[in-house]
């Protein structure tokens, strides 16, 4: 199972954006170092408490200061874009990284960005899935394009203008062939969405804000989509993110992950509690649809959604936590503000150099003693 790293980012409203940025770039450097796969960035317009407004911009800070971590948009927000603009972007951004990159999509769930763009009331969904179209169509296609899909608002074409031994009418394809790996992150329990991820070869990742008990039904509809695919789902193409904080003490770790006024990851559910509230996706949180809201508290979510503690402690929540949702590829650790800079750093280090090899040897041990158990 390899590591990999989410951070929306959010910081708590007084601090200062040309600090947090700073901070969230030692994060992915730090992430690199300790030989996390990936990192993923989100991005919204409209939060002062995210102060990422753009993935690309941000992750190409990133570089030439990191090695081997591939760079992922965390995601790009596809409906709050025309897809010519995402296309080349993400083209050039895949040939500055020589293939580190991975092309993280969604259709931008902040209402307020939506707002802010003049297009709350359109159907962003809608808006998206015509977007993806077109960007593979631009990637796969030759100039002058010609793209006009049946139903879809985005025409793309450089007929008129095309010059093709001075390269005039021409965009960039991908470095990576022949596209980046396409990921799409799941909040919604039995999401639909996540089927025709299955269809078109684009991978989950499902959210470290849902309970336990609803993330395998993404497993379900992404396997049911590469089914109608005519192909088998991997499991090493599953992503799940979940929220972890390692220490070298348990009472530290119940302090700084849970329990204290100050901790950040109490600051990141408040947050994430009243923003899903807001629109009615807070099922999320719920062990099932007709629970009272008014459970829902700071110390409802924190308790059920936070793995914190000491190496061995931290080891079997995940173990158990696999054993619940089945196998997957990647375990996503959802980044927080450096509250104790000290200790951020330390769980993330902790999480790359100790829990994760002891899971992997778990995991390893079970799949051997499995095939002897079977034949005795």
């Amino acid at each position: 199972m390899k590591l990999g790293l989410f951070m929306m980012p959010l910081h708590p409203l007084r601090r200062d954006p040309a600090v947090t940025l700073q901070e969230d770039r030692e994060t992915v450097i730090l992430a690199d170092r300790l030989g996390f796969y990936d990192a993923f960035v989100g991005e919204h317009l409209t939060d002062q408490a995210e102060n990422v407004t753009n993935s690309f911009i941000f992750l190409a800070t990133l570089i030439e200061a990191t090695k081997t971590i591939k760079l992922a948009t965390g995601t790009s927000n596809l409906s709050q874009s025309h897809p010519v603009l995402i296309a080349a972007h993400a083209a050039m951004f895949d040939h500055l990284a020589k293939g580190r990159f991975i092309f993280g999509v969604s259709p931008g769930a902040l209402l307020s960005d939506a707002e802010a763009l003049g297009m709350i009331s359109e159907d962003r969904n809608k808006i998206f899935a015509e977007a993806i179209d077109v960007i593979l169509q631009i990637w796969e296609r030759d100039p002058p394009y010609e793209i006009d899909l049946p139903g879809n608002r985005f025409k793309v074409t450089t007929a008129k203008t095309l010059v093709s031994n001075i390269g005039k009418g021409i965009m960039y394809k991908p470095y990576q062939k022949p596209r980046p790996e396409i990921v799409g992150t799941v909040v919604a329990p039995f999401s639909k969405g996540v089927i025709a991820m299955g269809e078109r070869d684009f991978h989950p990742l499902s959210a470290n804000f849902l309970l336990p008990h609803w993330v395998p039904s993404h497993w379900a509809n992404y396997a049911e989509g590469k089914r109608r695919a005519g192909q088998t789902a991997d499991p090493a193409d599953w992503r799940i993110a979940r929220t972890l904080f390692v220490a070298d003490d348990d009472k530290v770790a119940e302090r700084y992950g849970k329990s204290d006024a100050n901790s950040p990851y109490r600051f990141y559910w408040r947050q994430l509690r009243i923003k899903l509230t807001i629109p009615k996706r807070h099922i999320v949180f719920k062990t099932h649809e007709a629970q009272d809201d008014a459970e829902l508290t700071d110390d409802y979510v924190v308790d059920r959604l936070v793995i914190c503690g000491t190496v061995n402690k931290v080891v079997d929540e995940i173990l158990k936590f696999r054993e619940q949702v089945g196998d997957f590829g990647e375990l996503v650790y959802a980044g927080m503000d450096w509250v104790d800079p000290q200790l951020a750093r330390r769980s993330m280090e902790l999480m790359a150099t100790e829990v994760m090899p002891r899971v992997n040897k778990a995991i390893a041990a079970a799949k051997h003693t499995a095939p002897m158990a079977a034949r005795t």
